[in-house]
């Protein structure tokens, strides 16, 4: 499911959002093995095109709701590179991790990770999410740059989720 103006899963509720992408790949290893990778935000430079670190703040050591990091940034592999704050929002071990980007209260988007494990036992379903603020300012962009925008986030979440995969899968 992607685009602009759906309804889209926001961590526990449902709200309004600009846009929603997402990507779903099987991995086949235990769920627990894939919860430890998608959750540990200290690995994600490994993974995403555009993240290339991310690092704890304060006292935080691991995912929990309301536990902060920050993640550097190279926007679409050429730049511009910032940090930018992030929040998680939703820490329900082997099942999802969603953080907010931006301020805790208000952030401009989510991501996420949903695991389910197949019915048939032969893996675990990892969708990645991205949902992206309904505010009015940020409606201009999308509108300008939406299109462009939401096709790389798709492409680079498939990317990330294929990358993790092959770690996770390698015997």
């Amino acid at each position: 499911m992607s685009g602009w103006g759906r309804v889209g899963r926001l961590g526990q509720g449902r709200s309004l959002v600009a846009m929603h992408e997402e990507a779903t790949v099987t991995m086949n290893a235990p769920v627990d093995q894939v919860w430890d990778l998608v959750s540990d935000i200290t690995r994600i430079g490994e993974f995403s095109p555009e993240t290339f670190e991310a690092e704890w703040l304060g006292q935080a050591t691991g995912p929990a709701v309301g536990a902060r990091f920050r993640g550097h940034v190279k926007r679409n592999e050429i730049g511009p590179t910032y940090w930018t704050p992030c929040t998680v929002l939703v820490c329900d071990p082997e099942r999802e991790s969603t953080f907010g980007v931006g301020s805790a209260e208000s952030p401009l988007s989510r991501w996420g990770y949903r695991l389910s494990v197949r019915p048939d036992g032969t893996g675990v379903d990892v969708t990645e999410t991205f949902d992206f603020s309904p505010s009015p300012w940020l409606r201009v962009y999308w509108i300008l740059l939406g299109p462009l925008r939401g096709r790389r986030v798709r492409n680079d979440m498939r990317r990330t989720l294929e990358r993790m995969k092959a770690v996770v899968e390698r015997p």
